[in-house]
Order: C-alpha cells, then structure tokens, then sequence
C-alpha cells in the first residue's frame, strides 16, 4: 500500500498535532500519529486521551484505504527538516513496517495497529452549538488564558470560562487575584450555556487559530466539546464543575479614573518591580494630579526604586499597592495605546479597561489589591 504527499505540507500539520502529545503517555500507542487513508485524502490524528485532534490533507496519489499509527518523534524528526519535495510512504502491514523515500534517499519506521488507537467520546445529539470568527476566538483566548489558575484543590479556576447568555458571550478567567472578563456582543443565544475549557487545549488553539479569516463550530455538552477551527478538529474534555459568580467580584462604583498610556506604564513597571521583595512582589501605586508614582522596595537586600510618570486623573490623592508581575501580564495583553484604571480605595479591587474598547467587545481586567505599610 502506498501513497504519494507534499513534505512541507504534512511537516507543518505534524508539528501542529505534535503538540497534542505527551512526553509520557499511559498507553504506547499515544505516544503515535493514526494515518488514515481514504479516498486520496490522507486523515491525521494525535491525542493524549482527553484531547484529541484531527486534520487531513489532499494526497498526490494513493492505492487503497488503510490505516496506521507510527512514532511521532522519529516521522517528525525526519520530515520536518525537509525540503519541498514529494515524499512517499509503503506500507506494509503484515511486516509492520513503513519504508518511506524521497529525492536523495529513504528510511523505514516501524508501525502500530492503528486498532489499538483510542477513539474520541462524541458529544450528545442535545450539545449546545456557538459559531464565531476565528480571528475573534483568537483574541479572546489570548487575552484570557494567562489569567487561569494552577489550583489543585479548585479545578474549575484552571481553565477558561465560556458562558453564554441571552445578551452575549463571556470569555472569563480568574486565579482569585486577577481576573479577565471579555464580553462578545456578536454571538447569544436564547438559551444560556456555559462550560470550562481546560488550559492545555486553549493552549492548543491559541497556536492553531488567527491564521485565517473562516468561523469556528464550538459544539459542547456537559463532559466534552468538540471544536471545528477550519482545517481541523479538536476534540476535549471538559473541566467539570460550577464556576464562581465572577460578575459578583467586580466593583461597580470606582469613581477614581486614571487614564495612562499603556506602554509607558508597562516599561515604569518592568524597571521597578525588580526592587520589589520576592516573595510578595509589591509595587506601591501612588496617583495625585497628574503624577502616577510606583514604589518598589525590599528592605531585607537595602533595595528601593521609585518612578514617576505623567497621567491623567479626577480623584483624591491615593496609594494603593498591586502584585508588580501581575500587574505586567494585564498590561501586556491589552492592545489599546491607552489604559483606564478605575479605583475606589486601597482596599477594593482595581479595574483596568482599554481606553477603545474592541468592536463589539467589552474587556474588562480585575486586580486585586495588596496590603501596604502606610
């Protein structure tokens, strides 16, 4: 059995699938690639058992449907340094055995039983279905993901939160002391919905989508979800559980505005936080007129720094102190040139919103305050 394919097309969708992979796997069989050849399309396949995607490519030529699984770091290793060339693969099944040539040469590869291979849990006939740009899913899993938690006693808090109402779509995130929230305007439904996905598949399209301007399928029930990227498929488990009321941990009423510029603030934090102490990463945010002071120091190494920045604000003169590196990765994952910070007090939480807010979006990011020696 043979077939005939481009070397550069099935490198970049093997690198792809790869990262679905673990290095260690319960089963040998997932530590593989299943090959499935059917009609002169060739089905490619990877999973660590609760992720699994899929993807195919259009075959030069072939003489047969069968199918087979084989090592993905040996095949990648090989492939990805090649060429663009014409590549084929023999097959033999009884030997179990894969020869595979090209221009200047050829290798062999032992294969698996493409059998043993697991098989995706569908979801139910009843799954709930959104449908939204690709570009916009993109968005909206960037801004979010570094906000999950690593908790291991609140699993619910280690992925992204969908949920999906009767006005909108929130994207929402949280590690119980920042939080993202991204509203999207363009999709609803009649029926409010929700479900967690998990940090390694979020990880896993934030690679994968962006790259074209098509729609994504989001099909889910209550344990999985199936999600239809374009040239792909990725099937997950779901992260099961009740997720916390996080629209009840947003201050309504910060009437103190801080309006700065974005970069700026982001550069003043990066030189400051250094000097902050290790352990609590404090950074003193003083604002009074039109100066916005930050404040790092730790006393046990006789380290201090202090840097003061034009901004522009309508309050009384206030200190409140944040976590510096938290602080950097909000900063960091707004596009807009300009920021609004909206506080009450030291103790409240301090809300941080682009001063142009994406079309038909509203983004929203929470931090919570630190104690600070007065």
């Amino acid at each position: 059995m043979r077939f005939t394919l481009s070397s550069t097309a099935l490198s970049s969708k093997l690198v792809a699938l790869s990262r679905v992979i673990n290095s260690k796997n319960a089963l040998p069989i997932l530590g593989d690639f299943l090959f499935e050849i059917d009609d002169n399309t060739l089905h490619l396949t990877a999973s660590d058992s609760e992720n699994i995607m899929k993807t195919q490519l259009e075959l030069t030529e072939s003489d047969g449907t069968f199918r087979f699984a084989i090592g993905n770091h040996d095949l990648l290793e090989a492939v990805k340094g090649f060429s663009e060339q014409p590549i084929a693969f023999d097959v033999d099944l009884e030997q179990r055995l894969v020869k595979i040539s090209y221009q200047n040469g050829l290798f062999s590869l032992p294969v698996d039983n493409a059998d043993e291979y697991p098989v995706a849990q569908p979801v139910n006939e009843f799954a709930k279905v959104i449908t939204l740009p690709n570009s916009i899913l993109a968005e909206n899993i960037n801004r979010t993901l570094f906000a999950t938690a690593q908790d291991e006693l609140r699993p619910v808090m280690n992925g992204v939160y969908f949920d999906l109402s009767t006005d909108n779509l929130s994207v929402v995130a949280s590690d119980g002391h920042k939080l993202v929230r991204n509203k999207i305007f363009s999709v609803s439904s009649e029926e409010p919905a929700a479900f967690i996905l998990p940090k390694k598949p979020a990880s896993l399209l934030k690679n994968l989508l962006g790259k074209d301007g098509g729609d994504v399928t989001i099909r889910f029930d209550e344990r999985n979800a199936e999600i239809n990227y374009g040239d792909g498929i990725l099937q997950c488990r779901l992260i099961e559980g009740r997720y916390p009321n996080y629209n009840s941990v947003i201050p309504q009423n910060n009437p103190n505005e801080v309006r700065v510029d974005r970069l700026g603030l982001l550069a003043a934090l990066r030189r400051v936080q250094p000097f902050s102490n290790d352990s609590s990463n404090l950074v003193r945010f003083h604002v009074e007129g039109s100066t916005l002071q930050l404040d790092a120091e730790d006393y046990d190494f006789s380290k201090t720094a202090t840097e003061r920045m034009i901004c522009d604000y309508n309050g009384n003169p206030l200190d409140i102190g944040f976590k510096g590196n938290a602080f950097i990765e909000i900063l960091s994952n707004i596009e807009c040139p300009e920021v609004v910070i909206h506080l009450a007090d030291s103790s409240r939480a301090g809300l941080v919103l682009p001063s142009e807010q994406p079309e038909n979006q509203e983004v929203l990011m929470l931090m919570m305050p630190m104690l600070i020696n007065s």
